[in-house]
This record gives C-alpha cells, sequence and structure tokens, in this order.
C-alpha cells in the first residue's frame, strides 16, 4: 500500500510519541471490506501516569482504545464516513470478542477516533453536528453526537500551547512552521525531542529521494526545514565526536602495538578506559606510556574499575 510522505510522517511521528504508553499499530487491518486504520493505539495500565508529557496528544490516547486519523488537509465527508466505518469496525470486532470469552465491555471502555484535521469549516462541522466541550475540553477539539464516540481535531483552532505541541506539527502553514519552531526551542536533552527531530531527519531524507512530489509534499518539506537542518547539526557533531575518537583509538592501539608487539584482549579493556579519561589525564597517560610496563599499565586502569 503506497504512503504519502505526509501519511508516512504522521505515523512514524504518532508512534514514537505514543510507543512508550502502550501498543501502537500502524496501518492496522480491520475485518469487514478490508480496511487500514493509519493509528490504533492501546494503553498501558500505567500509561496515565506519564502520558501527561504529551499534553493533549496524551490524555485522548489514554482514554481507551484510540483510532487517530491524521489529514494533510481538511477531510471531504465521505473521507469523515469512512473514519466513522473503520471505528465501528474496531468496535464490533471488540464486542464479538467478548461475545467468545463471555464477558461484556462497558460503553466507557469502547475504541475512540479521533479525526487530525489542519482545519474544519462550519459546514463541514455541521454536517456531522460536531461541536465544542469547552467545560472539558480546549478549543478545536470537537465532539461528534455522544454514541459516535468520535472527535475532530482542528489543528488550526488549537491553543497555542505546549500542551498542543504535537498536534500542531501535524498542521498547516504558519501553525506547522511555529510549532516547528517551539520544537527546536525545547532543551537539547529532552529525549522526546531528539527522537521526533531524527524522525524528521529521516524522513526528510527519505522524501528527498522521489522524483514526484505534490505541492502538499513541497510544503510540508518546506515546513519542517528548521527541524531538519537542526537535526542535521546534531547528526553531524555527532559523526564529528564518534570521528574524533575513532582517530584517538587508533593512536592509542598504534603506540601499545609498537610498545608490546599487539593489542590482546587485557589491552583493548585499557584502550576502552583511555578513552573515557579527560583530555589532559588522555593527554598525560599517552605521555607515559613509553615508560611503564605492560604491568603497570594494567594495574594502573584495573585499579580504577
Amino acid at each position: 500500500m503506497t504512503q504519502q510522505p505526509h501519511d508516512k510522517f504522521a505515523k512514524q511521528f504518532l508512534e514514537e510519541l505514543l510507543s512508550p504508553f502502550g501498543e501502537v499499530k500502524t496501518n492496522r487491518e480491520v475485518t469487514d471490506e478490508t480496511r487500514f486504520v493509519d493509528v490504533l493505539f492501546s494503553p498501558t495500565p500505567t500509561s496515565a501516569t506519564n502520558a501527561e508529557t504529551l499534553g493533549l496528544l496524551g490524555r485522548i490516547a489514554v482514554l481507551n482504545t484510540t483510532l487517530l486519523e491524521p489529514f494533510r488537509n481538511q477531510p471531504s465527508r465521505t473521507e469523515v464516513r469512512n473514519c466513522l466505518q473503520k471505528l465501528f469496525t474496531v468496535i464490533a470486532d471488540a464486542q464479538r470478542r467478548a461475545n467468545r470469552e463471555d464477558t461484556t465491555i462497558a460503553e466507557n471502555d469502547l475504541a475512540r477516533l479521533w479525526i487530525l484535521a489542519p482545519s474544519a469549516s462550519k459546514a463541514l462541522l455541521k454536517a456531522f453536528e460536531a461541536k465544542l466541550d469547552l467545560d472539558n475540553w480546549m478549543s478545536g477539539v470537537y465532539f461528534l453526537p455522544l454514541g459516535l464516540r468520535a472527535a475532530i481535531v482542528a489543528i488550526n483552532k488549537l491553543p497555542p500551547t505546549p500542551e498542543t505541541l504535537w498536534f500542531r506539527l501535524l498542521g498547516r502553514g504558519k501553525v506547522q512552521r511555529e510549532a516547528v519552531g517551539e520544537l527546536v526551542a525545547i532543551p537539547p536533552s529532552d529525549l522526546v525531542r531528539r527522537n521526533v527531530l531524527e524522525i524528521i531527519y529521516r524522513w526528510r531524507i527519505s522524501v528527498m529521494t522521489q522524483t514526484e512530489l505534490t505541492r502538499d509534499d513541497q510544503e510540508l518539506i518546506m515546513n519542517l526545514t528548521q527541524a531538519y537542518e537542526e537535526a542535521r547539526a546534531a547528526a553531524v557533531q555527532e559523526g564529528v565526536e564518534q570521528g574524533v575518537q575513532q582517530g584517538q583509538r587508533q593512536v592509542v592501539e598504534n603506540l601499545l602495538r609498537f610498545r608490546f608487539g599487539s593489542v590482546d584482549e587485557e589491552l583493548s579493556t585499557v584502550v576502552d578506559s583511555l578513552l573515557q579519561l579527560t583530555p589532559d589525564d588522555f593527554a598525560r597517560v599517552l605521555l607515559e606510556l613509553s615508560t611503564l610496563s605492560r604491568e603497570e599499565l594494567l594495574a594502573r586502569f584495573n585499579s580504577h574499575k
């Protein structure tokens, strides 16, 4: 099944964010006429305590089994109906499984559908009677009638807060570009930031090998450019650091071969320990290598274990 660039990026992105908190399945085939759910997430019992770090996405994900259907453009009525069909198939499968196991599923435990749209017109919202619930949810989250167990997240209507960042990264135009700027501004030590940037980096490289890109694809590439450049700079720096360490290893191994004839397993352990030293200590030991015997060298580094 061919994936469009945005479709591939959105699935990888959501899978990366949600995987620490439960089981994520992308392109999950459902029965009936063959259909595929973009992202199907099942939270673990303990995920609720940590998923709050994902803001609105975390709140949505831990409610129960979650269907996430991201769109690059506003979905049509037909596309919304297709998403609802997927939801009803997933619910029917769960109910059949419960019947076989002679159990019941509470209404609140049934799966929910969240359609992630860059925007949602008044006409679309009216067609499905989708309405805000500002007493319990933020602006931009429109709920379909209660029995449908579905909502449309209009990304351009979400407040520009840290809580909505992960959804706004799937938006369009200015909304997405501003979200990218916020992502880059997160401290580099943040693990989620690092993983998301890596996804963008790998995705951008894979997309640039395609010969035919639509205007939407090109816009997405432009919007993610800042994040890509940040990730590329980090990758280059990591490569430089790895190159420096490899060069240092080669120097040390060459000196040990010259001094002792070969580098066996014991001396390889010494090399590993040497590379962990501060630059000053590393230089000092190199200067001393010509005067240390093998036994003295091994004794020095064994004493640090």
